[in-house]
C-alpha cells in the first residue's frame, strides 16, 4: 500500500465519528433522492406508462351471444386496422353479496360486477397486472379488479350470489389491476356456467388494439370497422381507452405538482446535508492537513488524501442508500399507483444509477473544493488552527459575540452556547438550512393534509343519515335487465318519508346526459328534487342555486363551454330546450368533466331525471337503523329500500395522499435532524479540549448538555421563523397548481387551514428539530472524561 493509501485508511479508522457522519448523511441522502427521483419518474404520463406495458385495449367490446357464435366473433380480430385482438371471453352480470372471511356485513348490498372467464392475467391485449394474491385455478375462485368499488372483501373472503340457484359462492384469491378496465372480475372459463342464471343471455367480450388510436373519430371508425364485422345486430357496447385515459390524466394532474414539489424538496435538501456534512468534515481537519504538508506532502495529494477519505464512507453509504431507497420506495411508488389508478410499484433502475452517481459525485465535489482551500492554505498556518488562531474577521466576530451573550440575563452556559454559531458562521449557515428545510417540510405536509381533508368533505356531498335507492329488479339474475334499476315513483317515495316519524328533510337526485352547443361530448346534468343545500357541495365563488333556471357548474364545465357565472347555457333534453343561468361554480372533482347542476323544477314537466338516490337527514335523537328498517318496509311494494348512512371514510386517493405525505415527511425531518446531529458533532469534536477545560473547571455533566443545546438553539429559532412561512408559501402555490392542471379551482376555504394552534407549533418546530438533533451529541459530550478531553488536540 502507498503512503498516501496509507493515510487515507489511518483517517477513515481514526476519525471514526466523521466517517460515520459521512456514511450516514449519503445513505439517507441516496434513499430521500431515490425516493424523490422515483416520484418523479412514476408522476410521468402513469397511465400511458401502465398502458404501454400491460398492452391494453384501444376498444373493449361487448357482444350478444345469441347472436354471433365464439368462432364468429373470434373472427373479427381481422377487421380493418386491427393490430391485436384477445378473446372472445365469456362475461356475466352478477349481484354479489360479502360472504364468510368478509369484514363487510352479511347482506351488504354491492355494485353489480361484470365477470370474465380468463384463462390466464396474460392473455396479448390487456395483461392484467396482479397485486396481491395469484390467478385463478379451478371454479369457484375470483380475482377482483382493483377499481371495484370492494366494501371489504380481503383475499381469502368469499362472495355470495344469493340470485342464483342454490346460492354458490366465489372465493377471493387475487386483487389485480387492469388500466384497460376491462371487467371487475375474473374467473376461469369453466366457472362462467356455474355464475350464469338459466335462461339469461349469455356475453362475450373482445379486446382490440388498432394502427390509429389517438383520437374520438378514429376510435369511432375503429368501432364501425368491428361492428361491421361482426353478426349485425350483435355489438352491444363498447368502451373506448380514451375514456380510462381522460379519467386517469385528470387525476394525475391533480396530484402531480404535490409529487413534484415534494421530490425536488427531498432531492435538494438530501444534497444541502450531505454536501454541509463532508465539507464540514474535511474542514476540521485542516490542522491534519498542516501536518502532512510538513512531511513532505504536495496539495494535490493533500486533497486526493482528504478526498479519498470523504469517499470511501460516502461511496458505503450510496450502496446502503441504494437498497434502503429500493425498500422504501416500493411501497410508496404502489401506493402512488393507488393514487393514479395504475401500476406504478416498479423502481427505474436508471433512476438507481443516477442518484448514486450523483451522490458520488457532489461529495465528491464537495470535498475537493473543502480540501483544495485548506491545502492551499501555508503550512505554518493550518498548523496554527486551534492553537494560536484569533486573528481572522470570523474569530474577532466570535468574540464579540461571546462578550455580547455574557451580558444577558442567563446562566453562562446558556450564554456560551448562544455566541457558538458565530464562531463557524458558514457551518451555522449549513444547520440553518437544513432547519430550515425540515421546517418548511412540516408546515408543507400539514397544509396539504387541511387541503386535502377539505377536499374529501367536497366529495362526500351524498352523506346522509339514511339512504333510499331501488331494489334490484325481478329479472334473471345476470341478465342485462337485472342490471338496470327499478325507477320509484316520485309520489309514492315523499308519501312514506313524510309520513314517517323523525323526518327532518331530504332531497333526491336524477342524472341524464345531455347535449349542449359548442361542449364536445356528453354533459351530465343533475336534477336535485327537494331542499338540496343539505347535499353538502363546496361553492368556489357565486352561490348554490335558489329555484328554477338556475344551475351551478364546477369550473372545468365553465372553460369547456366557454362561459362565467351569470351567462346562460341551453341544452337539449327530450327533443325540448332547457335554459339556465350560471349563479354558482361548485368544486366536484368528479370523472366526468362536464356537469351541470340544478333544480328538478327547471325541466319542463314529466321531463327531468326521476331521483335515482334520496337522502335524508333525521331528528336529533332519532335511531338510524329502526327509522332505515321501517322505511325500508313502507317502500318496499316501490321496490325500494332504505339504508342507514354513516360517516365517510377517506377515499382511496385522499388515503394514498396521506400515507405519501407522511412518509417524505418523516424522511425530510429526519435528513433535517441529520444535519444538525452531524454539524453539532463536528463542534464538539473541534472543542472537544475547551470543553475538558470548562469541566475541569467545575462545569456539571448538565451544564455540558445545556452549552451544546443552547449552541443550536438560535439557529433553530430562527430556522424555524423563516420555515414556516417557506412551507406556507409552498402550499399556497402547490394548491391552485394542482386545481389548474386539473382544470379546477380552490377555493380560499381550501387554503386556509392552518388554525393558530397548528402555526405555533410549527414555529417552533425548527427549535424541536435542532434540540432533537443535537440532544445524542450533548449527552455524549457530557459523559465524556475530563481527563481525556484536556488530551485532544
Amino acid at each position: 500500500m502507498t503512503a498516501l493509501g496509507r493515510v487515507v485508511r489511518a483517517g477513515v479508522r481514526r476519525r471514526r465519528t466523521q466517517s460515520v457522519a459521512i456514511g450516514l448523511s449519503a445513505l439517507v441522502a441516496t434513499t430521500c433522492s431515490v425516493l424523490g427521483g422515483s416520484l418523479l419518474v412514476a408522476s410521468q404520463a402513469p397511465f400511458d406508462q401502465a398502458f404501454d406495458g400491460q398492452h391494453g385495449a384501444h376498444l373493449t367490446v361487448t357482444f350478444d351471444g345469441t347472436r354471433a357464435s365464439a368462432d364468429r366473433l373470434a373472427a373479427t380480430a381481422h377487421a380493418t386496422g386491427v393490430t391485436a385482438a384477445a378473446g372472445p371471453f365469456r362475461t356475466v352480470t352478477v349481484d354479489p353479496e360479502p360472504g364468510v372471511g368478509s369484514t363487510a356485513p352479511a347482506g351488504l348490498t354491492m355494485s353489480p360486477m361484470t365477470v370474465a372467464g380468463r384463462a390466464s392475467a396474460t392473455a396479448g391485449v390487456d395483461n392484467v397486472t396482479m397485486m396481491e394474491g395469484s390467478w385463478p385455478t379451478k371454479p369457484g375462485e375470483v380475482v377482483i379488479s382493483a377499481g371495484y368499488g370492494n366494501p371489504g372483501v380481503p383475499i381469502g373472503g368469499t362472495l355470495r350470489l344469493p340470485g342464483l340457484p342454490g346460492a354458490p359462492s366465489l372465493t377471493v384469491v387475487g386483487l389485480a389491476r387492469s388500466v384497460s378496465r376491462t371487467a371487475d372480475a375474473w374467473v376461469t372459463p369453466d366457472a362462467i356456467p356455474a355464475i350464469t342464471a338459466p335462461g339469461s343471455t349469455p356475453g362475450y367480450e373482445m379486446l382490440y388494439r388498432f394502427a390509429d388510436a389517438t383520437t374520438a373519430d378514429a376510435m369511432a371508425a375503429d368501432r364501425a370497422a368491428v361492428a361491421s364485422a361482426a353478426p349485425a345486430g350483435a355489438l352491444t357496447g363498447a368502451q373506448s381507452w380514451l375514456s380510462a385515459k381522460q379519467g386517469s390524466d385528470r387525476n394525475t394532474a391533480l396530484f402531480l405538482p404535490f409529487m413534484v414539489a415534494f421530490g425536488l424538496l427531498g432531492m435538494a435538501m438530501s444534497v444541502l446535508v450531505a454536501g454541509n456534512v463532508v465539507a464540514g468534515a474535511v474542514g476540521s481537519a485542516t490542522r491534519r492537513i498542516g501536518v502532512l504538508k510538513a512531511i513532505g506532502c504536495t496539495p494535490a495529494q493533500v486533497m486526493r488524501a482528504y478526498v479519498a477519505q470523504a469517499m470511501v464512507p460516502a461511496t458505503l453509504g450510496t450502496l446502503l442508500g441504494v437498497v434502503a431507497g429500493n425498500l422504501l420506495t416500493v411501497p410508496v411508488l404502489a401506493t402512488a399507483g393507488n393514487l393514479y389508478g395504475t401500476d406504478a410499484s416498479g423502481v427505474a433502475p436508471w433512476v438507481d444509477v443516477a442518484v448514486a452517481g450523483g451522490t458520488l459525485a457532489a461529495v465528491a465535489l464537495v470535498a475537493w473544493a473543502a480540501a483544495a482551500r485548506a491545502g492551499r492554505l501555508r503550512t505554518v498556518d493550518a498548523l496554527a488552527v486551534g492553537r494560536t488562531a484569533g486573528t481572522t474577521r470570523r474569530d474577532a466576530l466570535a468574540r464579540r459575540a461571546t462578550a455580547l451573550a455574557a451580558r444577558l440575563p442567563l446562566p453562562r452556559p446558556l450564554s456560551l452556547g448562544l455566541a457558538q454559531p458565530f464562531a463557524r458562521p458558514a457551518r451555522a449557515a449549513g444547520m440553518l438550512a437544513a432547519v430550515l428545510f425540515g421546517t418548511a417540510a412540516a408546515a408543507f405536509a400539514v397544509g396539504m393534509g387541511g387541503t386535502m381533508n377539505w377536499v374529501q368533505e367536497a366529495k362526500n356531498h351524498d352523506h346522509a343519515d339514511v339512504v333510499v335507492h331501488p331494489q334490484r329488479s325481478d329479472a334473471v339474475p345476470g341478465s342485462r335487465a337485472a342490471a338496470m334499476p327499478v325507477a320509484a315513483d316520485r309520489s309514492v317515495v315523499i308519501a312514506a318519508l313524510t309520513a314517517q316519524p323523525g323526518t327532518a328533510g331530504w332531497f333526491g337526485n336524477g342524472a341524464e346526459d345531455v347535449t349542449v352547443p359548442g361542449v364536445a361530448g356528453s354533459t351530465t346534468v343533475t336534477a336535485f328534487d327537494g331542499d338540496a343545500t343539505a347535499a353538502g357541495y363546496k361553492m368556489v365563488s357565486g352561490r348554490w342555486y335558489q329555484g328554477p333556471g338556475e344551475a351551478v357548474a364546477p369550473a372545468t364545465f365553465l372553460t369547456e363551454a366557454s362561459v362565467k357565472l351569470g351567462d346562460q347555457v341551453t341544452f337539449a333534453s327530450h327533443g325540448r330546450s332547457v335554459t339556465v343561468r350560471l349563479v354558482g361554480e361548485v368544486f366536484d372533482p368528479h370523472m366526468q368533466t362536464n356537469e351541470l347542476i340544478t333544480d328538478a323544477a327547471t325541466f319542463p314537466s314529466g321531463t327531468a331525471p326521476r331521483p335515482d338516490f334520496w337522502f335524508v337527514t333525521l331528528k336529533p335523537g332519532t335511531d338510524r337503523a329502526a327509522y332505515a328498517t321501517a322505511l325500508g318496509a313502507a317502500l318496499a311494494p316501490a321496490h325500494m329500500t332504505a339504508e342507514a348512512g354513516g360517516p365517510h371514510s377517506s377515499s382511496d386517493s385522499i388515503a394514498a395522499l396521506d400515507s405519501i405525505t407522511v412518509t417524505l415527511t418523516v424522511l425530510l425531518v429526519m435528513v433535517a435532524g441529520l444535519g444538525v446531529f452531524n454539524t453539532v458533532v463536528l463542534e464538539i469534536r473541534e472543542r472537544t479540549r475547551d470543553l475538558g477545560v470548562t469541566k475541569a473547571l467545575g462545569m456539571t455533566p448538565a451544564q455540558t448538555v445545556g452549552v451544546v443545546l443552547a449552541s443550536v438553539l438560535l439557529v433553530g429559532a430562527v430556522g424555524g421563523a423563516i420555515g414556516l412561512p417557506a412551507g406556507l408559501l409552498l402550499h399556497r402555490l402547490t394548491v391552485p397548481a394542482m386545481g389548474h392542471s386539473a382544470g379546477l379551482n380552490f377555493p380560499a376555504a381550501a387554503l386556509d387551514v392552518f388554525g393558530t394552534p397548528a402555526l405555533v407549533l410549527l414555529g417552533l418546530g425548527g427549535v424541536l428539530i435542532a434540540l432533537l438533533g443535537a440532544l445524542l451529541p450533548a449527552v455524549r459530550a457530557a459523559r465524556a472524561r475530563t481527563v481525556e478531553a484536556l488530551r485532544a488536540e
